[in-house]
């Protein structure tokens, strides 16, 4: 491909820049070069016409699980980064569930390391305790230094208020967030799913709602006390939501994130299968789905809408994958010993999009959920992203608004196959990925692209 690529008569849809207009965009090696209304095409360009679709910046992903080192079998930097480029996704932040840990300067670099090449960006969130255990924090100023663009022990939440006091505090100096699982430990034991009427018929032990909330709660307070920046993953609840908007009205510094699959799906996935979601209804094969089982859980109805007003008023700052693909023998099992998570990096768009079809968020706020609001997350790392204006980085996603589509897990990039979404149909497809102005994965016709 030439170096110059020309994208003609796109819908440019870009919310950092206020833009939502027929636009050509111009790239020039690895940055944006042009962006207007008419660019003369030029011999020494690729062009693509982009007639009917719609062009945003690279989506920006600040939460999933690549697996490697030590869980290669379910996950590589590899096959996530091409997932993600499949996705759409230009940029992801790797969780530091690894084995070993992603807990020092070293094991930062080596991801970084591994990286190189692949067809997205992939920034490192290193562990705020030594082996993600919960009893003396790292040396994340080492791991900033490295390029750590947060701190996380996921998969736990740093259950100690006094060390979690300490990793606020840090935080306030470096200028990165402490992003935490919120869930109190003694009220998720031995929990499946959500705590409520599907557990219930299930006979499964449940997950109450304030495992969750307490913990929001006491990482608000912790945050205020200390002026640290404190980012709550994978908000579930409606009550979370609220507590999530009063403390920004009170100026405490957080942010916060919600997953397609919260804002789409309810409790009732894990009852599966058509003419088995009554309270009453007898149950089907498909009963006890294991491919909806996630950390937190998929809530109520209840939940999901206050979910949605919440990204859509801003109390929840962005949308994030928590992409955790697994093995086949991890979810093909009883529901008590599956593992819990998602692989959705291929879906995560089409799932977002269903709001849009469906009128409960814009179009406009769903592409800021996941371009220039995670980008303003990561602003300490000075990446040029999330933004389609000039100078910046060449990343860019287009995308057909209206394609429908059936999901087949077995054709997943990821070497996760898990998703409760198999089967179904999504309406909302990417056509090309672009980064660092090379088109990284395309369903593009041959027709629409000169070289």
């Amino acid at each position: 491909m030439k170096d110059k690529v020309l994208i003609k008569a796109a819908r440019v849809v870009c919310p950092g820049s206020g833009v939502d207009a027929e636009m050509d965009v111009l790239l020039e090696g690895e940055i944006i070069k042009d962006i207007k209304a008419n660019i003369e095409v030029s011999q020494d360009m690729t062009t693509i016409n982009a007639s009917g679709f719609i062009l945003t910046p690279g989506f920006i992903d600040l939460h999933c699980h690549l697996r490697e080192p030590g869980f290669e079998y379910k996950e590589t930097v590899a096959s996530g980064s091409n997932a993600a480029a499949k996705g759409g996704f230009t940029t992801i932040c790797a969780m530091p569930n690894t084995n070993p840990v992603m807990d020092n300067a070293s094991s930062i670099q080596s991801l970084l390391d591994k990286a190189e090449g692949q067809p997205a960006r992939v920034l490192p969130i290193g562990s705020a305790t030594k082996n993600s255990d919960g009893k003396e924090l790292t040396e994340m100023a080492e791991m900033v230094e490295a390029g750590a663009i947060g701190f996380s022990d996921d998969g736990n939440p740093i259950a100690s208020d006094l060390l979690m006091r300490h990793a606020l505090e840090y935080s306030s100096v470096l200028a990165v967030p402490i992003i935490d699982h919120c869930e109190v430990p003694g009220l998720f034991t031995n929990g499946q799913i959500n705590e409520g009427w599907v557990a219930s018929r299930l006979g499964l032990q449940g997950i109450p709602a304030a495992a969750e909330e307490q913990m929001v709660n006491r990482n608000i307070g912790l945050a205020k006390l200390t002026g640290g920046w404190v980012h709550l993953a994978h908000i579930s609840t409606k009550e979370s939501v609220e507590s999530i908007r009063q403390a920004k009205k009170a100026g405490v510094k957080i942010t916060a994130e919600a997953t397609p699959h919260h804002l789409t799906l309810t409790e009732e996935a894990v009852l599966h299968g058509p003419g088995s979601g009554g309270m009453f209804e007898p149950l089907t094969e498909d009963a006890y789905d294991t491919m909806a089982k996630v950390n937190p859980p998929l809530r109520t109805n209840v939940d999901v809408e206050a979910l949605i007003d919440g990204l859509s008023d801003g109390t929840i700052d962005i949308i994030a994958t928590d992409h955790a693909p697994h093995a086949a023998t991890e979810k093909l099992c009883p529901m008590q010993e599956a593992s819990f998570g998602i692989s959705n990096l291929e879906t995560a768009l089409a799932s977002a999009l269903s709001l849009v079809h469906n009128k409960k968020l814009s179009l406009n706020r769903m592409i800021e959920s996941i371009t220039s609001s995670p980008a303003l997350i990561l602003e300490s790392s000075s990446l040029k992203i999330g933004r389609l204006s000039k100078g910046f980085s060449a990343d860019l996603t287009l995308f057909d608004l209206n394609t429908d589509w059936l999901v087949n897990a077995d054709q997943f990039v990821s070497k996760g196959k898990n998703s409760p979404l198999h089967g179904q149909k999504l309406k909302g497809k990417v056509i090309a990925t672009i980064y660092k102005g090379q088109i990284v994965y395309s369903e593009l016709n041959e027709d629409l692209v000169s070289v």
